[in-house]
């Protein structure tokens, strides 16, 4: 089921991005790859203290449809990486939002959060390719 979490921001290249501390954010995938129903068969990361800028490719996804690049939302240098996704890209597809972070970065510039969409923006974005998903796998997250 879709579910897009109100407390973070995402990035056009379906990923998310949850702010920790001051300077430390997660990054993770957003649900887009399990609504298209491509199951995600392997994932290559960064290791630790590697440093990226916004835009620059730090990764890969590969789904049984084809491989994509994971494309940094942020500048930052990476303080942690999730070896639970290494060791088993099943958690991906099955709790992208938690246990399936991918990793935390230190942010340089704390300000490029502000060019990140929020849910309502990014789930209207992609509307068009949401809307060809099956109703019944789109849930919207209940408001607390």
């Amino acid at each position: 089921m879709f579910k897009l979490p109100e407390d973070r921001l995402y990035s056009e290249n379906h990923l998310w991005v949850k702010k920790k501390k001051k300077k430390l954010a997660r990054i993770g995938l957003t649900d887009y790859f399990n609504l298209k129903n491509w199951e995600i068969i392997d994932i290559d990361l960064p290791e630790e203290e590697e440093t990226f800028e916004k835009d620059e490719i730090f990764g890969s996804i590969e789904t049984v449809e084809e491989v994509f690049d994971l494309i940094m939302p942020v500048s930052g240098k990476i303080v942690a990486v999730n070896e639970k996704v290494l060791d088993d890209v099943d958690v991906l597809n099955e709790d992208p939002y938690d246990d399936g972070w991918l990793v935390d970065v230190e942010l340089l510039n704390p300000e490029e959060l502000e060019e990140l969409l929020p849910p309502e923006d990014y789930e209207m974005k992609f509307l068009e390719e949401i809307e060809e998903i099956p109703e019944e796998k789109i849930v919207e997250e209940e408001e607390e």
